[in-house]
């Protein structure tokens, strides 16, 4: 067998463990990493099989794959800055609203070593080069599966026939439900009216604890702007201790197995968060799957990159020990040069 058809081969294997992962439990992050290597898999396949057809396209194909690569990690580059500018003047300087900026001031520093090494003839720099590509090709390739992934598992819907709408909380700000909080409230209310339409009785479940600086607990303010929209008071419950997304899951699984113990709920969030709000669910036994609420543009890159980071941390010593190993690889490679 050739080296194409090698490829393909693995290729269809990754497509084909993504696609049942998915319908045996599509709240994994393995199925984002299977979807993505088979892309990368099947993109080589197809770059090998140029190659030994011989058909005098590979240069041409070759020259238009580093221009378009070059000019998306530029635009990807100027893009994270610009929201990050625009993160800290709405929202902040606080860490997590600087990640975007970061995040670009990092692909700048990338752009900017490679013409360097190639114009100077040094073996630190190019180990440092070498290091620094294979760092942000790991992270790229996971960033991009998870995107990938994260946008198929928002339009996988949800069946019909919940017991529960659990909405989790994100903060209020003085007191009071923001846009944020309230795009994921109204998504909630808009689930429960249509299971209400299809015949269903299901409960809204509110959840969130009180933060030191808010007067009241978040649960108690979701629920009183949804009984300012109709929905009954005695329809919701409140859970009102969680202060993290594990605890927002496990404390109102808690409440909703307490009222029902053979039960299934859907979670709502924002669009950004919904993914790994799933794989918590999954993680801490709840039986339900999450949609997204909307968020605004400006937001979504920055939150997103939260999200991301986030993930990486619930597995620190294996990507704590990859990256390493691919700095070290940068490091022999390029000091063997």
């Amino acid at each position: 067998m050739t080296v194409a058809g090698v490829l393909f081969t693995l290729a269809a294997l990754s497509a084909t463990l993504c696609v049942v992962g998915v319908l045996v439990e599509r709240r994994r992050f393995r199925n984002a990493l299977l979807g993505g290597t088979a892309t990368v898999l099947l993109l080589m396949a197809v770059f090998a099989q140029l190659l030994r057809l011989d058909i005098g396209v590979i240069e041409p194909v070759t020259v238009v794959v580093a221009a378009l690569l070059i000019v998306g990690v530029l635009v990807l580059t100027g893009f994270l800055l610009v929201n990050g500018v625009v993160m800290m003047r709405r929202e902040g300087r606080r860490p997590a609203n600087l990640l975007s900026l970061l995040a670009g001031l990092a692909c700048l520093a990338v752009v900017v070593l490679v013409p360097i090494m190639v114009r100077v003839e040094n073996r630190f720099l190019t180990a440092l080069t070498f290091a620094a590509l294979l760092l942000a090709a790991y992270l790229g390739f996971l960033l991009c599966s998870l995107l990938a992934y994260a946008f198929v598992y928002g339009r996988l819907g949800v069946r019909p026939g919940v017991d529960f709408v659990v909405v989790l909380g994100s903060g209020l700000i003085r007191g009071a439900v923001p846009p944020l909080l309230a795009a994921r409230l109204d998504r909630g209310a808009a689930l429960w009216d249509q299971e209400r339409e299809r015949g269903g009785n299901p409960m809204l479940v509110t959840s969130g604890g009180r933060g030191p600086d808010e007067p009241v607990a978040e649960a108690v303010a979701m629920a009183d702007y949804l009984v300012a929209r109709g929905v009954p008071s005695e329809k919701i419950l409140r859970e009102d201790r969680s202060r993290t997304t594990q605890e927002n899951l496990e404390f109102s699984r808690a409440l909703m197995t307490e009222r029902l113990p053979d039960h299934r709920c859907v979670i709502v969030t924002n669009d950004f968060h919904a993914f790994r709000a799933a794989l918590t669910a999954r993680r801490v036994g709840v039986n339900g799957q999450v949609v997204g609420a909307p968020t605004a543009r400006y937001y979504r890159p920055s939150a997103t990159l939260r999200e991301f980071v986030a993930i990486l941390a619930e597995h620190p010593v294996l990507n704590a020990a990859i990256c390493l190993a691919l700095v070290v690889l940068g490091v022999v490679v390029g000091l063997g040069r």
